[in-house]
Protein backbone atom coordinates (compact mmCIF):
# COMPACT_ATOMS: atom_id res chain seq x y z
CA UNK A 1 0.00 0.00 0.00
CA UNK A 2 1.08 3.76 -0.34
CA UNK A 3 0.35 6.86 1.51
CA UNK A 4 -2.71 7.36 -1.69
CA UNK A 5 -4.55 4.30 -0.85
CA UNK A 6 -7.90 5.11 -0.22
CA UNK A 7 -11.29 3.16 1.25
CA UNK A 8 -13.57 3.97 -1.45
CA UNK A 9 -17.59 3.73 -1.86
CA UNK A 10 -20.13 5.32 -3.89
CA UNK A 11 -19.06 9.66 -3.91
CA UNK A 12 -16.49 8.82 -0.90
CA UNK A 13 -13.24 8.27 -0.33
CA UNK A 14 -11.72 7.69 3.10
CA UNK A 15 -8.02 7.99 3.46
CA UNK A 16 -5.74 5.91 5.27
CA UNK A 17 -3.74 7.34 8.34
CA UNK A 18 0.22 5.69 8.14
CA UNK A 19 0.25 2.11 8.24
CA UNK A 20 3.43 0.01 8.52
CA UNK A 21 1.96 -1.67 6.19
CA UNK A 22 3.07 1.50 3.97
CA UNK A 23 6.10 0.96 4.12
CA UNK A 24 8.48 -1.73 1.63
CA UNK A 25 10.10 -4.24 4.68
CA UNK A 26 13.37 -3.03 3.77
CA UNK A 27 12.57 0.24 4.71
CA UNK A 28 10.64 -0.56 7.65
CA UNK A 29 13.23 -0.62 10.57
CA UNK A 30 15.21 2.52 9.04
CA UNK A 31 11.87 4.10 8.57
CA UNK A 32 11.76 3.88 12.44
CA UNK A 33 14.88 5.68 13.67
CA UNK A 34 14.55 9.25 14.66
CA UNK A 35 17.51 9.74 11.93
CA UNK A 36 15.16 8.88 9.15
CA UNK A 37 11.30 8.88 10.66
CA UNK A 38 10.41 12.34 9.00
CA UNK A 39 12.46 12.92 5.86
CA UNK A 40 10.73 15.44 3.54
CA UNK A 41 8.13 13.50 1.91
CA UNK A 42 9.36 10.25 3.53
CA UNK A 43 6.51 7.56 3.67
CA UNK A 44 7.54 7.01 7.54
CA UNK A 45 6.00 10.71 8.36
CA UNK A 46 5.73 13.96 5.93
CA UNK A 47 6.76 17.14 7.29
CA UNK A 48 4.06 19.51 7.29
CA UNK A 49 3.45 23.04 7.70
CA UNK A 50 0.75 24.90 9.63
CA UNK A 51 -0.08 28.85 10.29
CA UNK A 52 -2.57 29.53 12.82
CA UNK A 53 -3.12 33.42 13.18
CA UNK A 54 -4.71 35.53 15.90
CA UNK A 55 -5.77 39.02 15.68
CA UNK A 56 -5.18 42.08 17.30
CA UNK A 57 -1.66 41.70 18.62
CA UNK A 58 -0.84 40.81 22.32
CA UNK A 59 -0.56 41.70 25.96
CA UNK A 60 3.30 41.27 25.06
CA UNK A 61 4.12 42.01 28.89
CA UNK A 62 2.53 38.70 30.05
CA UNK A 63 3.36 37.09 26.65
CA UNK A 64 7.54 37.82 26.52
CA UNK A 65 9.92 35.71 28.95
CA UNK A 66 12.19 37.95 30.71
CA UNK A 67 15.20 35.54 29.26
CA UNK A 68 16.89 34.29 25.76
CA UNK A 69 18.69 31.00 25.43
CA UNK A 70 17.92 27.81 26.65
CA UNK A 71 17.48 28.42 30.11
CA UNK A 72 14.21 30.66 29.91
CA UNK A 73 11.24 30.62 31.70
CA UNK A 74 8.24 30.79 29.86
CA UNK A 75 5.95 33.72 30.39
CA UNK A 76 2.86 33.87 32.50
CA UNK A 77 0.34 33.81 28.99
CA UNK A 78 3.14 30.88 27.21
CA UNK A 79 2.32 28.93 30.97
CA UNK A 80 -0.33 27.63 29.15
CA UNK A 81 1.98 25.81 26.58
CA UNK A 82 3.94 24.28 29.34
CA UNK A 83 3.80 20.86 28.54
CA UNK A 84 5.14 21.65 25.02
CA UNK A 85 8.25 23.49 26.00
CA UNK A 86 10.58 21.29 24.47
CA UNK A 87 9.31 21.28 21.39
CA UNK A 88 8.61 24.85 21.49
CA UNK A 89 10.91 27.38 19.59
CA UNK A 90 9.76 31.07 20.96
CA UNK A 91 11.02 33.83 18.99
CA UNK A 92 11.11 37.52 19.72
CA UNK A 93 11.85 40.46 17.36
CA UNK A 94 10.11 39.73 14.06
CA UNK A 95 9.26 42.58 12.39
CA UNK A 96 6.14 42.51 9.76
CA UNK A 97 7.36 46.21 8.11
CA UNK A 98 5.41 45.64 5.22
CA UNK A 99 2.32 45.94 7.56
CA UNK A 100 3.20 49.67 8.82
CA UNK A 101 1.82 52.57 6.76
CA UNK A 102 4.42 53.18 4.60
CA UNK A 103 2.50 56.44 3.35
CA UNK A 104 -0.99 54.80 3.44
CA UNK A 105 -2.20 55.54 6.49
CA UNK A 106 -4.50 54.03 8.49
CA UNK A 107 -5.56 50.37 8.23
CA UNK A 108 -3.19 48.74 10.41
CA UNK A 109 -5.50 45.53 10.46
CA UNK A 110 -5.92 44.94 7.17
CA UNK A 111 -2.27 45.04 6.17
CA UNK A 112 -1.13 42.76 9.28
CA UNK A 113 -3.27 40.42 7.89
CA UNK A 114 -1.96 40.42 4.56
CA UNK A 115 1.26 41.16 5.04
CA UNK A 116 1.97 38.67 7.88
CA UNK A 117 2.67 35.45 5.34
CA UNK A 118 3.10 37.85 2.27
CA UNK A 119 5.64 40.23 2.53
CA UNK A 120 4.20 42.29 0.59
CA UNK A 121 2.37 45.75 0.86
CA UNK A 122 -0.68 45.24 0.15
CA UNK A 123 -2.06 48.23 -2.94
CA UNK A 124 -5.03 50.39 -0.93
CA UNK A 125 -7.71 49.81 -2.50
CA UNK A 126 -11.77 49.23 -1.89
CA UNK A 127 -11.95 48.02 -5.31
CA UNK A 128 -11.50 44.91 -7.31
CA UNK A 129 -8.15 45.81 -8.12
CA UNK A 130 -6.10 44.24 -5.14
CA UNK A 131 -2.56 43.67 -5.29
CA UNK A 132 -0.38 41.64 -2.71
CA UNK A 133 1.52 38.79 -3.34
CA UNK A 134 2.36 34.90 -3.01
CA UNK A 135 2.12 34.15 0.72
CA UNK A 136 4.31 31.31 2.58
CA UNK A 137 1.77 28.74 2.53
CA UNK A 138 1.10 28.52 -1.25
CA UNK A 139 5.02 28.44 -1.76
CA UNK A 140 4.63 25.50 0.08
CA UNK A 141 1.95 23.95 -1.61
CA UNK A 142 3.52 24.75 -4.53
CA UNK A 143 6.80 22.60 -3.93
CA UNK A 144 5.30 19.59 -2.16
CA UNK A 145 1.14 20.18 -2.74
CA UNK A 146 1.30 17.50 -6.18
CA UNK A 147 1.92 14.97 -3.08
CA UNK A 148 -1.17 15.07 -1.25
CA UNK A 149 -5.03 15.59 -2.45
CA UNK A 150 -5.39 19.27 -1.66
CA UNK A 151 -2.23 21.09 -2.06
CA UNK A 152 -2.91 23.10 0.79
CA UNK A 153 -5.96 23.58 2.83
CA UNK A 154 -7.48 27.07 3.91
CA UNK A 155 -9.76 26.96 7.09
CA UNK A 156 -10.70 29.55 9.73
CA UNK A 157 -13.41 30.96 12.11
CA UNK A 158 -14.80 33.93 11.14
CA UNK A 159 -16.57 35.37 7.67
CA UNK A 160 -15.06 37.85 7.95
CA UNK A 161 -16.45 38.91 4.18
CA UNK A 162 -19.25 40.05 6.14
CA UNK A 163 -17.32 42.78 8.37
CA UNK A 164 -16.98 46.51 7.77
CA UNK A 165 -13.76 47.09 5.39
CA UNK A 166 -11.09 48.79 7.41
CA UNK A 167 -9.81 52.48 6.38
CA UNK A 168 -10.44 51.87 3.03
CA UNK A 169 -8.92 48.29 2.00
CA UNK A 170 -10.71 45.56 0.36
CA UNK A 171 -11.98 43.52 2.40
CA UNK A 172 -10.01 40.85 0.72
CA UNK A 173 -6.82 41.93 3.17
CA UNK A 174 -8.35 41.31 5.97
CA UNK A 175 -10.59 38.19 5.47
CA UNK A 176 -7.84 36.18 3.24
CA UNK A 177 -4.61 34.86 5.23
CA UNK A 178 -3.63 33.09 1.85
CA UNK A 179 -3.10 34.45 -1.15
CA UNK A 180 -2.30 32.01 -4.59
CA UNK A 181 -0.56 35.29 -6.50
CA UNK A 182 -0.80 38.93 -6.29
CA UNK A 183 -4.44 38.95 -7.28
CA UNK A 184 -5.84 35.79 -6.23
CA UNK A 185 -6.90 34.97 -2.58
CA UNK A 186 -7.14 32.01 -1.28
CA UNK A 187 -10.69 32.18 0.37
CA UNK A 188 -11.09 30.16 3.77
CA UNK A 189 -13.54 28.01 4.78
CA UNK A 190 -14.88 28.87 7.95
CA UNK A 191 -17.61 25.75 8.20
CA UNK A 192 -15.99 22.41 9.74
CA UNK A 193 -19.08 20.51 8.18
CA UNK A 194 -17.89 21.47 4.44
CA UNK A 195 -14.33 21.16 5.18
CA UNK A 196 -14.86 17.41 6.56
CA UNK A 197 -17.23 16.83 3.16
CA UNK A 198 -14.34 17.80 0.96
CA UNK A 199 -12.01 15.78 2.91
CA UNK A 200 -14.47 12.76 2.52
CA UNK A 201 -15.40 13.42 -1.43
CA UNK A 202 -14.22 11.29 -3.94
CA UNK A 203 -13.60 14.00 -6.55
CA UNK A 204 -16.97 14.06 -8.68
CA UNK A 205 -18.77 16.89 -7.80
CA UNK A 206 -22.25 15.40 -8.41
CA UNK A 207 -21.49 11.98 -7.58
CA UNK A 208 -20.41 13.37 -4.15
CA UNK A 209 -23.38 15.84 -3.72
CA UNK A 210 -25.71 12.76 -4.69
CA UNK A 211 -23.93 10.27 -2.01
CA UNK A 212 -23.84 13.43 0.49
CA UNK A 213 -27.59 13.49 -0.27
CA UNK A 214 -28.40 9.79 0.70
CA UNK A 215 -26.48 9.66 3.48
CA UNK A 216 -27.94 12.15 5.21
CA UNK A 217 -31.73 11.35 4.15
CA UNK A 218 -30.71 7.89 5.57
CA UNK A 219 -28.61 8.98 8.47
CA UNK A 220 -25.91 7.45 7.31
CA UNK A 221 -22.35 7.42 7.57
CA UNK A 222 -19.44 8.19 5.69
CA UNK A 223 -17.96 4.74 6.48
CA UNK A 224 -21.08 3.09 5.31
CA UNK A 225 -19.78 3.49 2.01
CA UNK A 226 -16.80 2.39 2.62
CA UNK A 227 -17.24 -0.17 4.91
CA UNK A 228 -17.05 -3.24 2.31
CA UNK A 229 -13.65 -2.11 1.08
CA UNK A 230 -12.54 -1.56 5.01
CA UNK A 231 -13.48 -5.10 5.81
CA UNK A 232 -11.20 -6.10 3.27
CA UNK A 233 -8.34 -4.12 3.63
CA UNK A 234 -8.18 -5.09 7.51
CA UNK A 235 -7.80 -9.05 6.37
CA UNK A 236 -4.18 -7.66 4.66
CA UNK A 237 -3.16 -5.69 7.74
CA UNK A 238 -0.94 -6.95 10.61
CA UNK A 239 -2.62 -6.48 13.72
CA UNK A 240 -1.05 -3.25 15.19
CA UNK A 241 -2.22 -1.54 11.80
CA UNK A 242 -5.63 -3.07 12.62
CA UNK A 243 -5.66 -1.78 15.68
CA UNK A 244 -4.39 1.76 14.00
CA UNK A 245 -6.90 1.60 11.40
CA UNK A 246 -9.63 0.91 14.28
CA UNK A 247 -8.57 3.78 15.97
CA UNK A 248 -8.37 6.04 12.75
CA UNK A 249 -12.24 5.36 11.40
CA UNK A 250 -13.45 5.37 15.06
CA UNK A 251 -12.08 8.88 15.25
CA UNK A 252 -13.81 9.48 11.95
CA UNK A 253 -17.05 8.67 12.90
CA UNK A 254 -16.67 10.55 16.20
CA UNK A 255 -16.40 13.62 14.77
CA UNK A 256 -18.93 13.03 12.25
CA UNK A 257 -21.21 12.62 14.92
CA UNK A 258 -20.29 16.13 17.30
CA UNK A 259 -20.96 17.72 13.60
CA UNK A 260 -24.35 16.45 13.11
CA UNK A 261 -24.90 17.17 16.92
CA UNK A 262 -23.83 20.53 16.35
CA UNK A 263 -25.71 21.09 13.08
CA UNK A 264 -29.24 21.68 14.96
CA UNK A 265 -26.76 24.77 17.24
CA UNK A 266 -24.26 26.45 15.58
CA UNK A 267 -25.85 29.57 14.01
CA UNK A 268 -24.27 30.70 10.56
CA UNK A 269 -20.44 31.99 10.57
CA UNK A 270 -20.19 34.96 12.68
CA UNK A 271 -18.80 38.45 11.13
CA UNK A 272 -15.45 39.37 11.96
CA UNK A 273 -16.71 42.75 13.53
CA UNK A 274 -16.27 46.35 12.53
CA UNK A 275 -12.92 47.29 12.75
CA UNK A 276 -12.95 50.69 15.43
CA UNK A 277 -11.15 53.54 16.15
CA UNK A 278 -8.69 53.94 18.85
CA UNK A 279 -11.20 55.79 21.34
CA UNK A 280 -14.23 53.96 21.92
CA UNK A 281 -15.82 52.34 24.18
CA UNK A 282 -17.12 48.19 24.85
CA UNK A 283 -20.41 48.85 26.35
CA UNK A 284 -20.94 51.14 23.14
CA UNK A 285 -19.78 48.58 20.84
CA UNK A 286 -22.39 46.18 22.52
CA UNK A 287 -25.20 48.83 21.87
CA UNK A 288 -24.42 48.81 18.27
CA UNK A 289 -24.22 44.60 17.78
CA UNK A 290 -20.57 44.42 17.21
CA UNK A 291 -20.10 42.07 19.79
CA UNK A 292 -20.56 38.49 19.06
CA UNK A 293 -20.30 36.76 22.77
CA UNK A 294 -21.30 33.09 21.46
CA UNK A 295 -21.43 30.14 23.42
CA UNK A 296 -20.85 28.37 20.13
CA UNK A 297 -17.28 29.58 19.66
CA UNK A 298 -15.47 26.16 21.46
CA UNK A 299 -17.36 24.19 19.83
CA UNK A 300 -16.78 25.64 16.43
CA UNK A 301 -13.11 25.66 17.05
CA UNK A 302 -12.39 22.31 18.44
CA UNK A 303 -14.40 20.46 15.60
CA UNK A 304 -12.41 23.16 13.38
CA UNK A 305 -9.24 21.78 15.13
CA UNK A 306 -10.58 17.90 14.82
CA UNK A 307 -10.93 18.24 11.32
CA UNK A 308 -7.79 19.86 10.35
CA UNK A 309 -5.78 16.89 12.67
CA UNK A 310 -8.20 14.43 10.84
CA UNK A 311 -6.64 16.02 7.32
CA UNK A 312 -3.27 15.84 8.72
CA UNK A 313 -3.18 12.34 9.29
CA UNK A 314 -4.45 10.93 6.73
CA UNK A 315 -2.50 12.95 4.56
CA UNK A 316 -4.89 14.58 2.67
CA UNK A 317 -2.94 17.82 2.72
CA UNK A 318 0.80 19.13 4.62
CA UNK A 319 0.27 22.87 4.43
CA UNK A 320 -2.64 24.26 6.34
CA UNK A 321 -3.57 28.10 7.34
CA UNK A 322 -5.72 28.60 10.16
CA UNK A 323 -6.84 31.96 11.96
CA UNK A 324 -8.74 31.72 15.16
CA UNK A 325 -10.48 35.22 14.32
CA UNK A 326 -10.16 37.45 11.76
CA UNK A 327 -7.77 40.86 12.25
CA UNK A 328 -10.17 43.70 13.96
CA UNK A 329 -11.91 40.71 15.95
CA UNK A 330 -14.75 41.62 18.40
CA UNK A 331 -15.62 38.33 19.46
CA UNK A 332 -15.53 37.67 23.17
CA UNK A 333 -14.14 34.98 25.23
CA UNK A 334 -16.38 34.28 28.52
CA UNK A 335 -14.83 30.78 28.72
CA UNK A 336 -11.20 32.66 29.14
CA UNK A 337 -12.44 34.90 31.70
CA UNK A 338 -12.85 37.15 28.88
CA UNK A 339 -16.55 38.48 28.02
CA UNK A 340 -15.62 41.59 26.48
CA UNK A 341 -15.17 42.51 22.66
CA UNK A 342 -11.50 41.59 21.84
CA UNK A 343 -10.62 44.47 19.61
CA UNK A 344 -12.28 47.34 21.79
CA UNK A 345 -10.31 45.42 24.62
CA UNK A 346 -6.98 45.49 22.57
CA UNK A 347 -6.62 49.19 22.37
CA UNK A 348 -6.38 48.98 26.49
CA UNK A 349 -5.05 52.68 26.63
CA UNK A 350 -2.83 51.29 29.05
CA UNK A 351 -5.67 50.43 31.96
CA UNK A 352 -4.50 47.73 33.77
CA UNK A 353 -7.84 46.15 34.13
CA UNK A 354 -7.91 45.68 30.17
CA UNK A 355 -4.88 44.43 29.87
CA UNK A 356 -5.41 41.50 32.00
CA UNK A 357 -8.47 40.82 29.90
CA UNK A 358 -5.92 40.80 27.02
CA UNK A 359 -3.97 38.71 28.40
CA UNK A 360 -6.88 36.13 29.18
CA UNK A 361 -7.93 36.57 25.60
CA UNK A 362 -4.30 35.73 24.22
CA UNK A 363 -4.28 32.54 26.96
CA UNK A 364 -7.08 31.57 25.87
CA UNK A 365 -6.30 31.13 21.93
CA UNK A 366 -3.45 29.26 23.31
CA UNK A 367 -5.54 26.70 25.28
CA UNK A 368 -7.34 25.81 21.63
CA UNK A 369 -3.46 25.44 20.25
CA UNK A 370 -2.89 23.54 22.89
CA UNK A 371 -6.05 21.37 22.07
CA UNK A 372 -4.34 21.12 18.48
CA UNK A 373 -0.71 20.07 19.61
CA UNK A 374 -2.23 17.78 22.02
CA UNK A 375 -4.22 16.03 19.57
CA UNK A 376 -1.63 16.15 17.05
CA UNK A 377 1.15 14.45 19.46
CA UNK A 378 -1.43 11.65 19.90
CA UNK A 379 -1.22 10.31 16.86
CA UNK A 380 2.18 8.07 16.05
CA UNK A 381 4.37 7.81 12.73
CA UNK A 382 6.80 5.02 13.32
CA UNK A 383 8.75 5.91 16.81
CA UNK A 384 7.45 9.91 16.34
CA UNK A 385 4.52 11.81 16.50
CA UNK A 386 2.81 13.74 13.57
CA UNK A 387 3.27 16.97 15.82
CA UNK A 388 7.31 15.92 15.85
CA UNK A 389 7.37 15.83 12.02
CA UNK A 390 5.66 19.33 11.63
CA UNK A 391 6.25 22.80 11.83
CA UNK A 392 3.37 24.95 13.57
CA UNK A 393 3.86 28.71 13.56
CA UNK A 394 1.35 30.60 15.78
CA UNK A 395 1.53 34.04 15.95
CA UNK A 396 0.26 37.51 14.61
CA UNK A 397 0.94 40.71 12.52
CA UNK A 398 0.08 43.02 15.13
CA UNK A 399 1.99 43.15 17.97
CA UNK A 400 0.81 45.61 20.97
CA UNK A 401 -2.35 45.93 19.50
CA UNK A 402 -2.97 49.55 21.11
CA UNK A 403 -0.05 50.55 19.31
CA UNK A 404 -0.82 48.84 16.03
CA UNK A 405 2.95 48.10 15.92
CA UNK A 406 4.67 45.24 13.55
CA UNK A 407 7.61 44.59 14.96
CA UNK A 408 8.49 42.78 18.36
CA UNK A 409 5.62 40.27 17.19
CA UNK A 410 4.13 38.00 19.14
CA UNK A 411 5.90 34.43 18.05
CA UNK A 412 6.04 30.67 18.69
CA UNK A 413 6.96 28.19 16.63
CA UNK A 414 6.00 24.08 17.50
CA UNK A 415 6.70 20.64 16.46
CA UNK A 416 10.85 19.60 15.59
CA UNK A 417 10.24 19.06 11.22
CA UNK A 418 11.62 15.80 11.91
CA UNK A 419 14.38 16.19 14.77
CA UNK A 420 15.51 19.39 12.42
CA UNK A 421 14.66 21.93 14.29
CA UNK A 422 16.47 22.96 17.91
CA UNK A 423 13.23 23.81 19.75
CA UNK A 424 13.58 24.17 24.16
CA UNK A 425 14.43 27.77 23.35
CA UNK A 426 13.89 31.78 22.97
CA UNK A 427 15.26 33.57 20.29
CA UNK A 428 16.21 36.71 19.87
CA UNK A 429 15.42 37.66 16.49
CA UNK A 430 15.22 41.58 16.79
CA UNK A 431 14.96 43.80 13.61
CA UNK A 432 14.35 40.50 10.85
CA UNK A 433 12.11 39.87 8.83
CA UNK A 434 9.52 37.45 9.51
CA UNK A 435 9.77 36.29 5.84
CA UNK A 436 13.33 34.93 7.13
CA UNK A 437 11.59 32.72 9.07
CA UNK A 438 9.18 31.31 6.29
CA UNK A 439 11.94 30.64 4.16
CA UNK A 440 13.34 28.38 6.78
CA UNK A 441 10.65 26.80 7.45
CA UNK A 442 10.00 26.00 3.76
CA UNK A 443 13.60 24.48 3.73
CA UNK A 444 12.99 22.32 6.89
CA UNK A 445 9.67 20.56 4.82
CA UNK A 446 11.19 20.36 1.81
CA UNK A 447 9.60 23.45 -0.18
CA UNK A 448 12.56 25.45 -0.61
CA UNK A 449 12.56 29.22 -2.34
CA UNK A 450 14.88 31.28 -3.31
CA UNK A 451 12.90 34.68 -1.92
CA UNK A 452 9.29 35.35 -0.41
CA UNK A 453 8.06 39.29 0.07
CA UNK A 454 10.94 41.01 1.90
CA UNK A 455 12.56 38.49 3.20
CA UNK A 456 16.55 39.10 3.28
CA UNK A 457 17.75 35.98 3.78
CA UNK A 458 16.80 32.79 6.10
CA UNK A 459 16.74 32.87 10.05
CA UNK A 460 18.54 29.83 11.99
CA UNK A 461 16.69 27.76 13.81
CA UNK A 462 18.27 24.57 13.39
Amino acid sequence: MTRRTMLRGMGTAVALPFLESMIPPSRLLAANTPANAAGPGGEAGPRRLAWIYVPNGCDMQNWTPAKFGNNYELSPTLQTLAAYKDRMLVVSGLVCEKANPNGDGPGDHARANAAYLTGEQPFKTGGANIHLGKSADQAAAEQIGHLTKFASLEIGMEDGRKAASDSGYSLSYSHNLSWKNATTPMTKDVNPQSVFDRLFAAGNPGESAEAKARREADQKSVLDAVVQDANRMQGRLGAADRNKLDEYLTSVREIEVRLQRAASSLPPPIPAGAVRPIAYDSSTEKKVGISTSSTEYPTHAKLMIDVMVLAFQADLTRVITFPFADEGSNQSYPWGGADVPHHGTSHHMGDPKKMALLAKINAYHLSLFAYMLEKLDQIKEGNMSILDNSLIAYGSGNSDGNRHNHDNLPFVLLGKGGNTVRTGRHLDATGTPINNLWLSMLDHAGASDNKLGDSTGRLNIS
